[in-house]
Parts: C-alpha cells; structure tokens; sequence
C-alpha cells in the first residue's frame, strides 16, 4: 500500500490556491465560518472573547471553548472525557467499559479490526478536532488515578496566521490498580494543522495520530477470591490479597494514522441573498494497528488447551488506506449536494497459516480493495433541515451499502429531530479471520452481512426535557458466545469464546430522558433516565431495563464572585442483567447468561469549583461501599467495580 499517499493532489493544489481571486463564503451546505480575513486578527491590547476560540468538528460544525462549571462538565470530567452515563467502567482507570446501553453505527462501508473493548481511548478520525484561535491556547487536564499513577490531557493550539493553525496534545495515564495485574498505561500523541487561503478557496485539513495502549489482563477473580470479595471477608479487604485468573497476561493496542482532507473552490458568489459555491475534494488516510496478547505462561485451565506451554504471542494486524475525491455543490435554492468515489484498501490477519488437520486450514489473511460511492444533501425549507448521507460497495471483495436522513424542526423553547437509518456490511475482521496460541481460539468464517434499521425521535428543549427514542431492528446479528471450560471432573474452571450468527431478528428499544431542575435559586437536581427492551429469540443483546442518575446540587458565587462553587451527591443506579463478560485474548465482550449482576447503588459525593478559567473537581466515588453489609458490585463477571476512592484534579485553560 502506498504509504506517500498523504502527497496525493497536494502541492498542485498549494500552489493553485494562491491565484488571486474574489474573497467567498460558504452557504448553507457547509454552514461553518471561513477564516483567513484580516479582520480575524486581533487589535493589540484587545482582549479576545471566548468565542472567537473556535473548535471545529471533521463535519466543520464549529463550536467555541467553554469554560463553565455545569453538571454536565462534571460528568464528562473522567479519562474518555464524554459523558459515560451508559458505560460501566471497570475498577481501574483506562481499562474497558462494560455497556449499560446500546449505540449501533450506520455510516461504516468496510469491517472494523475488532477489539472493540479495547477502543475506548482509541482516537478514530471523527474524534479529532481543529482549531482557529486569536491567540494561543493551552489546555490542561489532570486526575488523580486509583493507585499508584496519574492522568494527564494535554492541548496546545495556535494561529501562526489568520489562515494558519497547529495543534498539539498528548493524552498519558498510568496507573498500578488495587488488584493484582491491572496496570494500565496509555499514550495517545495528535498533531493537526488547519489552513485556509487568504482568498478563502483552498482550504486544508492534516493530522497525525500515535496511539500505545496497554493493559495488565487478570481475568477478574478465581473462584475461591470471588466467594471471599462476594462475602466481604475481612482478611480480603487489601484487594491484592485476592488471586486473579490470570497473572502474567497483558494486552496492547497500537496505531498510528497520516489523514488529509483538502478542497478547492472553482466557482462560488458570496452574495448573502443568492450565494453558491461548487468545490472539488480529495480526502486520504493511512492507517496501522495492532492487538496483541502476551502471556509468559499458559492458563489452559482458565482459558483451555494451547498449542505451547510458555511465551504466548497473539498478534492481529490491520493495515488499511483510502482515497476520496468528489465535488460539493452549495446552492441558496437548491441546497448542498456531496458526492464522491472513493478507493480503499485492507490488509488484516496474522504471519502463519494454520492447518488444523482433517481438511480444516486457516488462512493467514484477509486482503482486498473496495470501491464506494458516498453522498449527502442538505437543505434548509423554512424552520425544517433536512440531512441525507448515503454509501454504497459498487466493486470489490464486500458487499455494504448505508443510508441516513433525518428532519428536524426548531419550535421557539423546543428543538425535534426524526430520523431513519439502514444499513449492511460485513461483520468486523475477528469474527471472521481469528488466530491463537490457544487452541479454541482459532477460526475462519464466511458469515453474512449484519443488517441494520432504526428509527430515531429526538427532542432537545432547557425548558421542558431532552428525550431521545430508538427503536432498532437487527438480522444476523453476530456476536461473541462465552463458552465453559471444563476440568476432567466436569467442573467450571475457567472460559473463552467463539463467534456466533443470531438466527432470530432482535428488536431493540431505548428511551432516554434528561431534565436540570432548578429551585430556591441555588439548588438544583439533575435527572437522567434511561429504559431499554429487546426482544430477541435468545439473550444476545442484554441490557438493563433501567438505568438512572440523579444528582442533587448546590450552587453559588462566593468571596465576592471569586470563586463559583458546585456541590452535592450523585446516585446512580441499574436494574440487574446478564452482564458481558470480558475476554482478554480478543479484547472483546462476551455474551453470557449464567449470572445476572448490577441492581447495586454507586453514590458519589463532589465539590468542584471555578477560579477564573480554572476547574477544580473533587469527588468521593462509590462512597456507599464503605457502609454495604456485603460486596457484590460488579462490572463484570468476576470483575469488581472500584472501591471507595478519592478523587481530584484540575482543568485549566491559558489564554495568552
């Protein structure tokens, strides 16, 4: 694969972008700011307002840096830095996070690596973010870990010129845990550069990703460590007391990705009551990871019979690039169209093929190149807007196609979105093409498509609520089966896993509700609901029938509006389910329907406060354990939640 594949149309296209022409703006099809005027600079000695720090999304949704002190600051202050009402993390920092809810894609052509537990932190090209400042910004995030380590988000953005940003940041964890092998350290390094032409017709987005993510694997508790956590066996309160399954295993997942994206105006008027412009695009990426499990020596009893006895070594690799080019059409009447060929190429698997005897023989790879369309329309009819994306696989080794459309309307106090989707694509690489030192973890498959369908109504309103239903419909779902491994007395020792195709169609429901209620001025409760239904043949897709978080809240300003002061407790809480479990040599969850865990409160209790652009956050987390008559807190099987901990850092934003 042509790694100079960031090269592609560059440099011509530099150079013609700096032919003088009339200055233009986009419409509503782009509906984001263009920058490079010289008004942008900023008059010396002026101080900048906060909006003029702007951050744009890969969609150039633009938006500007906040620095409140809100609830939903408060939620989204932990390591993914989003709001993880419906994930359940486990008990150390930067390891996965079990699912309280169900998000399914609708925009994806091609399988995915696999892994997917291990993709939390893993920074995807829609995660990345530009900037355009009037000077420069630093950001820096800091929190405490359990034990033994810390976390910091680092950001550093400027404007070298009007046209012209860069960024910087680096995002690092390392913490040891409370219980035996659960270290986990992390890196995730960014670079991105943003420009636009002083005239405004060329614009240029870059950036470079490099992620190192590794994970202690202890494969939560034995069995005997377990019934002493369950029943709160004084001598086990010094959690590294308490044996684990596995004690030499680690994971890793690695990757590093070059992405371009570029575009040039050809034709366009700026007259706000009859604009239009047409751009051609190229857009290009190439991407390298891996996930890796070590082992020094073999657990056959807890994850059954190897091919060696010592130094395991599972690597699966996956390298893959593309290359997009289309034209955009923005018009005042007739909307803004986007349409694009793109060429994109794979190569995933292993350096060994594997003959298993008796005619069944593992390849090594799964290689290929697929060419897709890929459109949108946008369109603004009154108070209505309208959005359409559609792809399609029209050649090459998979079948896929995807298309997404939703209306929205904005009443005066509410906002409402309707929206459809469909899709269909091959299911991730690992459940096709899987290969191991352990023996029942080695398989080739030729399963069908996943197809997809939902149905989506949303209502955003600070007045009244925001309220979020989908009704979701799955064929051949697939999915990871935990499977029993069984000593010569037919007792349970330990577990692994295989892929399987549902052979029933899942219907999957949602609704989630939020309101902010506030009262005698300085108080507040934050209420945040969530009910979920499937209906399935068979316990594929298992999650709890309700989920809640609530947060009671104090307010206020003190020393003379110094300082701004957040206090209260959050509750949060959900109804017990067939809980997934966790497997270390696929970086995957697993469905299993031998135990049914949750139905345990977590109270937090915070005091978070603002000093200027600073935040100061300082929690008591799952404060309610140090009074449970017994410990039965999981967030999965065999894996406990975190004990009682506390917590504190800081968020502080420069503006020089």
């Amino acid at each position: 694969m042509n790694k100079n594949i960031l090269l592609f149309l560059l440099l011509p296209l530099w150079a013609w972008a700096q032919l003088p022409t009339q200055t233009t703006t986009s419409g509503l099809g782009n509906n984001r700011p263009q920058f490079g005027n010289e008004k942008d600079l900023t008059v010396e000695g002026e101080k900048p307002p906060i909006t003029d720090y702007l951050i744009i999304s890969q969609d150039r949704d633009t938006t500007f840096v906040d620095t409140t002190l809100t609830m939903a600051k408060d939620y989204k202050y932990n390591y993914l830095r989003r709001d993880d009402f419906e994930l359940m993390p486990f008990h150390n920092i930067g390891r996965p996070y079990n699912s309280l809810g169900r998000n399914f894609d609708f925009d994806l052509l091609s399988p995915r690596m696999g892994a997917r537990a291990r993709h939390f932190n893993y920074i995807d090209i829609d995660d990345v973010l530009d900037y355009h400042v009037p000077t420069p910004l630093t950001e820096l995030y800091f929190k405490t870990v359990v034990n033994q380590g810390q976390q910091l988000d680092a950001l550093f953005t400027t404007n070298v010129s009007p046209g012209l940003n860069f960024s910087l940041s680096y995002k690092g964890l390392r913490s040891a845990g409370n219980y035996v092998n659960t270290l986990t350290s992390t890196g995730n390094f960014k670079f991105t550069t943003n420009y636009v032409s002083k005239n405004q017709r060329y614009r240029l987005r870059l950036h470079s990703v490099f992620q190192d993510n590794s994970n202690q694997e202890n494969g939560g508790l034995d069995l005997e460590s377990l019934e002493g956590f369950v029943t709160g066996n004084e001598d086990l309160q010094d959690r590294g007391r308490l044996e684990p399954n596995l004690t030499d295993a680690t994971s890793f997942l690695e990757g590093k990705r070059y992405y371009l994206n570029h575009d040039y105006e050809i034709i366009g008027d700026k007259d706000s009551t009859s604009y239009y412009s047409a751009r051609i695009y190229n857009t290009a990426f190439y991407e390298d990871k891996l996930y890796r499990f070590e082992e020094s020596t073999a657990s056959n009893s807890f994850l059954g019979d190897s091919y060696v006895s010592s130094s395991l070594r599972d690597q699966t690799d996956l390298e893959q690039g593309a290359i997009e080019a289309g034209i955009t059409y923005d018009h005042y009447i007739l909307g803004y169209f986007k349409a694009g060929i793109v060429r994109q190429e794979y190569n995933y698997g292993y350096n060994r093929t594997l003959d298993l005897g008796s005619g069944n023989f593992i390849t090594n790879r799964l290689k290929g190149e697929l060419y897709q369309f890929k459109g949108a329309f946008e369109k603004r009819i009154g108070k209505f807007d309208i959005n359409v994306a559609t792809g399609i696989n029209v050649a090459g080794d998979l079948d896929g196609q995807y298309l997404n459309g939703s209306a929205s309307y904005k009443f005066k106090d509410v906002e409402v979105n309707a929206g459809i989707a469909i899709s269909s694509r091959a299911p991730d690489f690992n459940y096709q093409l899987f290969q191991s030192d352990y023996v029942n973890y080695n398989w080739q498959n030729s399963f069908s498509n996943i197809e997809k369908q939902q149905l989506s109504f949303n209502v955003q309103s600070e007045k009244y609520l925001d309220l979020d239903i989908s009704f979701t419909t799955l064929q051949d779902y697939v999915y990871f089966e935990e499977n029993q491994v069984l000593d010569t007395d037919n007792e349970v020792t330990g577990y692994n896993a295989s892929p399987v195709q549902a052979l029933d169609d899942i219907t999957y429901l949602k609704i989630k509700a939020h309101k902010d209620i506030r009262f005698f001025r300085h108080f507040g409760i934050d209420n945040t609901v969530m009910f979920q239904s499937v209906s399935q043949g068979s316990d594929i897709i298992n999650v709890p029938e309700f989920t809640t978080r609530n947060s009671l809240y104090y307010k206020d300003r003190l020393f003379k509006n110094a300082l701004l002061l957040q206090t209260g407790i959050t509750l949060k809480y959900f109804s017990s389910y067939y809980m997934d479990s966790y497997d270390p040599v696929l970086g995957e969850f697993t469905v299993q329907t031998d135990q049914e865990l949750g139905a345990f409160p977590m109270v937090d209790v915070f005091v978070n406060a603002k000093v200027r652009q600073t935040r100061i956050f300082f929690k008591l987390e799952h404060l309610n354990q140090l009074f449970a008559s017994g410990d039965d807190y999981f967030s999965a099987p065999r894996t406990p939640y975190r004990d009682f901990t506390v917590r504190f850092g800081v968020v502080w934003n420069f503006f020089l």
